[in-house]
């Protein structure tokens, strides 16, 4: 019996791996190690991590294409100034290795062995110098001019203690003065209606993503199912969602304040109805 493709997904029995569209979408076959449709009580970031590393890039195709990584390269460059600067949550380089081209010195801190594996696998990786560990807490010597933490990466921190601990590790590793960035999504919760928790993010025949909410304890499980040659990954990570207001608090205690907000890289004005922020705070003390 063949299926549609674009009804393959729910035909699946939801267990962890990767399924073979086209012969075995009925039945699982071998699990691609990485992808969960659940998240395991064990959960840990740097065990999904670790474990999709080697494709991690592959994955994300449209976060390295000029007009998405260029702004984000220029922005960061311009309040950089003759750094140093610091990436949390490093991963692959993305965002650093275009920085060095730039003549800008970068350390990063990542969780992830693997990740940062990738990093050096790259041109320019060795002249990064990378350390493993929890961006909230893990000190690094030196102090920085730019701080800065993208593509959502704060709500990979999970509780509202660990954010506010990441607004203070910045602030004792950036010079009077230096800046702290972050780019993040805007919660859709105006989506949500009574009784519902669920909300689509990305619906195509081969791409399924929708976002899990618990409102009561402001926190969200991410879903995601992709076909990817002829397969179907199946991956979910938990994360909290944050207001722009609450990170404002997180700085102020922090001994921050907020500098600016954009809704994009390039600057667009910031409105009720953006989906995301980029903001930069100060230190002021």
């Amino acid at each position: 019996m063949n299926a549609p493709d674009h009804v393959l997904w729910c035909h699946l029995p939801i267990v962890p791996g990767r399924y073979d569209i086209k012969t075995d979408w009925a039945k699982p076959v071998q699990a691609t190690e990485g992808y969960y449709p659940v998240v395991p009580a064990s959960y840990r970031v740097q065990d999904i991590f670790d474990r999709v590393a080697s494709r991690y890039d592959e994955s994300l195709p449209g976060m390295f294409l000029p007009d998405v990584l260029d702004p984000t390269v220029d922005f960061l460059a311009e309040l950089a100034g003759n750094g140093p600067v610091l990436e949390l949550g490093i991963g692959t380089g993305r965002v650093a290795l275009p920085l060095v081209e730039k003549g800008i010195s970068v350390h990063g801190i990542d969780l992830s062995q693997a990740m940062v594996e990738r990093l050096r696998a790259k041109p320019g990786g060795d002249a990064v110098e990378v350390t493993i560990g929890d961006f909230a807490t893990t000190k690094v010597e030196g102090d920085f001019s730019l701080a800065y933490l993208v593509f959502n990466t704060i709500t990979n921190l999970t509780t509202e203690d660990a954010q506010v601990d990441c607004f203070a590790n910045v602030a004792k590793h950036l010079e009077p003065g230096g800046v702290f960035v972050i780019e993040n999504f805007i919660p859709t919760l105006h989506r949500l209606q009574p009784g519902e928790k669920v909300v689509p993010i990305h619906v195509t025949p081969t791409r399924l993503h929708f976002d899990e909410y618990d409102v009561a304890n402001q926190t969200l499980v991410s879903h995601h199912y992709r076909v990817v040659d002829g397969q179907l990954e199946l991956l979910s990570t938990p994360h909290r969602y944050v207001w722009p207001s609450e990170l404002d608090l997180m700085a102020r205690h922090a001994g921050m304040t907020l500098r600016e907000r954009w809704a994009t890289w390039t600057r667009e004005p910031f409105t009720s109805t953006s989906p995301s922020h980029i903001s930069v705070w100060e230190k002021t003390a």
